[in-house]
């Protein structure tokens, strides 16, 4: 029987960002998410719970994401929940849930996108598409 480690997310990025680089040099982006879900109670009154999702995206992803997407920016990503524990010099066990990204792409539900591609054989590397 084959496993499967599959979810997908939409929201909106709570923060910019952020870029690091290990000392290999491979780039590692953190994203936060927040999904929204709203419904009704039972007295017909609207309810509302945010999730805050930590996403990593590493290599090109990691770059195209810190250079294309700021905080607010509606996206939807698709990877793999990773689970990391540790203990803390104190004992305290730590249990950090997050997802590892395979895909990143903006969501156009209340935005427009400019899409550009790049080209190794332009002079400035780019090249609008309209």
């Amino acid at each position: 029987m084959t496993n499967l480690n599959q979810l997908t997310l939409l929201g909106n990025l709570a923060r910019d960002p952020e870029i690091k680089y290990t000392s290999e040099g491979l780039a590692i982006t953190d994203l936060r998410v927040a999904v929204n879900r709203k419904w009704k109670n039972r007295e017909g009154n609207d309810m509302e719970n945010v999730e805050f999702f930590n996403v990593t995206a590493w290599n090109k992803l990691a770059e195209n994401c810190a250079n294309d997407l700021k905080k607010g920016d509606r996206i939807m990503v698709s990877g793999r929940l990773n689970h990391r524990s540790f203990e803390t010099k104190d004992g305290k066990k730590i249990n950090i849930m997050n997802v590892i990204a395979d895909v990143v792409a903006a969501s156009l539900e209340f935005c427009s996108v400019k899409i550009v591609a790049r080209d190794t054989n332009l002079e400035n590397g780019e090249t609008e598409i309209t």
